[in-house]
């Protein structure tokens, strides 16, 4: 398949390198924290607590491994590891292997990843392994009749630091008692993007005093309802669309669906941004910050493959809109329940919502301030999983 397909070739191929990169990396002196992530957001999950190890224990050395090529890609050079490579397949072979090599003194798999023969491993070499913001379903397979091998695969684990009281309860009805209620470390991550420099030049000259609506991550199906709105409204406004998919056919096609001025942030250099009424920001790592200028946001994928990072926004308190997929994202289902994040299944829905906050400032105040709230309420799980980790180490 990879001949076909370039992304499992990433895959392939990349785990190709990895006993190479670990056997250059590390010597038998070297004392070694693992943690493994499945992709993107996982690592998201886990950077906060990467950062606090990095500062608390210098003279260990940190390893990150990723499932997906889409993590490992975006992220094989982060500074908040001194090593990141792809896991490999877990087989027996493999996990034997790897864990020869590494030799961790500490692991920690984040949410979902619950890998059988190299938790089986790490429970024999008892090195202490642990879930971190981790959630579980009723309806996945360790609470089903058949699922007593990865039910097994539970037993490994030191501890589990879940997001919420279900997956505790969940994990009780299995006789486990080692579960903390921890929330979920995006929280942590969050929150400090407010103490962060969100200072963007081209955003203020584009901006200026004017009402500002963006749109994150979004796919053909968000931007077809916005591009709507955008052609049809004659409100005095600014619009910003950061598209998930940023290759250039799709930009070009984007950018002529505007009947309204419209520049891509690739042009930006030396225009004056302030006559232009659309902003198409064509390039990656900018949106957390861009989202520090909306006035009203839009978190794109729920009419699609899955929502993109509702918290983002949210932490700045500002009101979200979201597609109707948002089942599974526990923040999202919060939010939705608390009326800080709306949600419209149409074109015409979309348009009447954007326009009931435009017209009434106190209900756009009001919906933001719900999620900066709930962000603030639900941060600190890392200060719990750093004091159990310092119990260990």
């Amino acid at each position: 398949m990879a001949i076909f397909h370039p992304k499992i070739k990433l895959f392939v191929e990349g785990r190709k390198r990895t006993f190479d990169i670990l056997e250059k990396s590390i010597s038998k002196q070297d004392k070694i924290i693992w943690m493994h992530v499945a992709s993107l957001g996982e690592f998201e999950q886990g950077l906060p607590i990467l950062k606090q190890l990095k500062l608390e224990y210098p003279n260990f050395k940190l390893l990150v491994t990723f499932f997906s090529p889409s993590g490992y890609e975006v992220k094989k050079h982060t500074a908040a590891a001194d090593m990141v490579t792809y896991l490999p397949m877990d087989t027996q072979k493999n996990a034997k292997r790897f864990l020869q090599t590494v030799n961790p003194q500490l692991v920690l798999f984040v949410k979902y990843e619950i890998w059988p023969n190299y938790l089986k491993l790490l429970a024999k070499k008892e090195i202490p392994t642990l879930l971190i913001s981790a959630i579980f379903k009723k309806e996945k397979i360790y609470f089903k009749a058949y699922g007593g091998f990865m039910r097994k695969a539970l037993n490994t684990f030191t501890h589990f630091f879940v997001q919420d009281a279900h997956s505790k309860s969940l994990l009780e009805s299995l006789n486990f008692g080692n579960v903390t209620v921890s929330g979920d470390t995006r929280f942590d991550r969050v929150s400090e993007i407010l103490k962060k420099d969100n200072h963007l030049p081209f955003m203020e000259d584009f901006k200026r005093t004017d009402i500002c609506f963006i749109g994150g991550s979004t796919w053909p199906e968000d931007e077809e309802i916005i591009t709507e709105f955008i052609n049809t409204s004659q409100k005095p406004m600014k619009y910003v669309l950061a598209p998930h998919n940023i290759k250039e056919n799709h930009i070009h096609s984007l950018k002529k669906s505007f009947q309204k001025k419209v520049v891509l942030y690739s042009e930006t250099a030396g225009k004056d941004l302030s006559g232009f009424e659309v902003l198409i920001v064509d390039t990656m790592g900018l949106l957390t910050k861009i989202y520090s200028y909306a006035d009203i946001a839009y978190v794109g994928g729920g009419f699609a493959t899955g929502l993109h990072n509702t918290l983002e926004p949210a932490v700045f308190g500002t009101p979200v809109i979201i597609g109707p997929q948002y089942e599974g994202f526990n923040e999202a289902e919060e939010l939705v329940d608390r009326g800080g994040i709306l949600v419209v299944k149409n074109s015409l829905e979309f348009s009447n919502m954007l326009n009931s906050l435009l017209k009434d400032k106190d209900y756009l105040q009001n919906t933001g301030q719900i999620n900066a709230t709930y962000v603030a309420e639900k941060k600190g799980a890392g200060v719990q999983i750093m004091h159990y980790i310092r119990t260990l180490l």
